[in-house]
C-alpha cells in the first residue's frame, strides 16, 4: 500500500520524503490555507512536486464544470507530478471525464458511499478518496466503505486506485492495508505514530545499556 502525506507543510514533507517514508502528497484548500503562508498556491504546489517523487494532489476550488476543467488544466501544467483533485459531485465527475480525456490524472475526493465510488470510476477517476474518519464521526463505519469499494472494483476489474483518506490513527492505516486499499493518506502525526512501539524503545535502551558495559567504541 502506498503512503501519502496529507499536508501542505514543506518542512513535514521534506522530513518524510528524506526518510523515504512516503509515496506522494495530498492537499486540500484547508491545508493550503493553514500551510501556504505568504506563498502563492502555484508556487507551493511546484515546490512540493519537486520534493516528492510521486503524485501530488492539488484541488480545484470552482464548483462548475467549465471552471473546474480550466483550473485543473492550470494545476496539471505546474508539474508532471500534479494530480488534479475534484469533488464527487455531478459537476466534478463531468470535469473528471474531460480532464481524463486530455490525459490529466484526477483524484475524486469527498467520497462517502460505494456507489459514489462506482460512478467516479466510470468517469475515469485515477484515484477515489473515501473519507474514513468523517464517516466514523457520524456513527458509520468508514473502513467498511473501503472494503465495499475494494469488492466492487475487484469484481469488475476497475483500475481506479482506492486512496483511503481522513485516517485518524494507526489502526485506520492497518485496516486499510488489510482490506486492500491501494493508497492511504495520513497527517504527519499519524505517520510518525506508525513508527512507535514501546517494546522497540525498551529493546533499544537495553541493547545500548549492554553495549556500555563493554566500554568500547564500535
Amino acid at each position: 500500500m502506498k503512503i501519502f502525506l496529507d499536508t501542505a507543510d514543506l518542512s513535514e514533507i521534506r522530513r518524510a520524503a528524506d526518510a523515504g517514508l512516503i509515496d506522494g502528497i495530498t492537499t486540500n484548500p484547508s491545508l493550503l490555507a493553514s500551510g501556504a503562508g505568504d506563498r502563492e498556491p502555484a508556487e507551493l504546489f511546484r515546490e512540493i512536486a519537486e520534493i516528492v517523487d510521486g503524485p501530488v494532489s492539488a484541488e480545484v476550488v470552482a464548483t462548475e464544470t467549465p471552471t473546474m476543467v480550466e483550473e485543473g488544466k492550470r494545476l496539471a501544467a505546474l508539474h508532471d507530478n500534479i494530480v488534479v483533485k475534484v469533488p464527487l459531485t455531478e459537476a466534478g465527475l463531468r470535469a473528471c471525464r474531460q480532464l481524463r480525456d486530455t490525459g490529466i490524472r484526477v483524484n475524486v475526493t469527498l467520497c462517502f458511499s460505494a456507489v459514489q465510488a462506482l460512478l467516479a470510476a466510470k468517469a475515469g477517476a485515477t484515484f477515489i478518496s473515501p473519507f474514513v474518519g468523517r464517516l466514523d464521526d457520524v456513527g458509520q463505519d468508514g473502513i467498511e466503505l473501503v472494503a465495499e469499494i475494494r469488492e466492487i472494483y475487484d469484481e469488475y476489474g476497475i483500475e481506479t486506485e482506492i486512496l483511503a483518506a481522513s485516517l485518524r490513527h494507526p489502526k485506520h492505516v492497518l485496516q486499510s492495508a488489510l482490506i486492500g486499499a491501494d493508497c492511504a493518506t495520513l497527517p504527519p502525526k499519524v505517520l510518525y505514530q506508525l513508527l512507535k512501539h514501546p517494546l522497540t524503545d525498551v529493546g533499544l535502551e537495553r541493547f545500548l545499556a549492554d553495549w556500555e558495559t563493554l566500554g568500547r567504541d564500535l
